[in-house]
């Protein structure tokens, strides 16, 4: 699949390309919408946002990401960046560690701005986990998304709808050879410049998140041919007592 823009790329990203490719073209029919829709790199930074339904369906948005002829910065939670190689593969491409209900928090938020001032494609998932939606829609997200955007008005925001990865299942010599479709389209990019100087109220977050994420549904239910539901699932809240 040619890239639509060929921006350069360090070579960390080369070396994950040159592991995922294989991968993903092994395990996946590709089946990708719109990727003209993601502004290209002369146009400064985006904000890239998608929904989550498999825990492989980041590889898929990267090979999309770079097939639109960006370079991915994936906002990834922290605990990624201490595995052995991956961590050090993660850091010496770029991506960007989220530090969740920390104090280190809010150097996520300023990473991801700075990368954005850079030019840079900046991916998030703003529910956070793969979906817990029992049909597999976007679930309600959390405001990390609000509280980037609030950071950075001008920066367009292109939301992504996928579908299919987590029909793949697990890995056995069975299912070697047959190939899942992955499903993708991109929607147009989202003009949020309106919230400049906006207060970082509960409210305010909530609308920009929710509006983010009803794009992003609204691209799912394009891909499934259905309509998508009309209030995003709530996921269970479990009460872990620390004393």
């Amino acid at each position: 699949m040619a890239r639509l823009h060929r921006p350069k790329a360090g070579f960390w990203i080369r070396t994950w390309v040159m592991i995922l490719f294989p991968i993903t073209s092994a395990l996946f029919r590709l089946r990708w919408r719109h990727l003209d829709r993601v502004p290209a790199p002369s146009e400064g930074g985006v904000l890239i946002v998608m929904n989550h339904v498999s825990q492989i369906d980041t590889i898929l948005m990267a090979r999309l990401v770079w097939s639109s002829g960006r370079v991915p910065r994936f906002m990834i939670k922290a605990g990624v960046f201490d595995w052995p190689i991956v961590g050090y593969m993660m850091r010496g491409s770029g991506q960007i560690p989220v530090y969740r209900g920390t104090a280190d928090a809010a150097q996520s938020l300023r990473d991801a701005v700075t990368a954005l001032e850079r030019g840079e494609a900046v991916v998030i998932y703003p529910e956070g986990t793969t979906t817990k939606d029992p049909a597999n829609w976007p679930m309600l997200a959390k405001t990390g998304i609000a509280r980037l955007v609030l950071l950075s008005p001008d920066t367009p925001v292109v939301p992504v709808g996928q579908w299919g990865p987590h029909r793949m299942g697990g890995f056995s010599p069975k299912r070697l050879g047959r190939r899942r479709t992955s499903l993708a389209s991109v929607g147009e990019p989202l003009d949020m410049s309106r919230y400049r100087g906006k207060e970082e109220t509960a409210e305010v977050l909530r609308e920009i998140t929710d509006e983010i994420m009803s794009a992003v549904r609204d691209e799912v239910a394009e891909l499934r041919g259905e309509p998508a539901p009309a209030e995003f699932f709530v996921p269970e809240v479990k009460y872990i007592d620390k004393r």
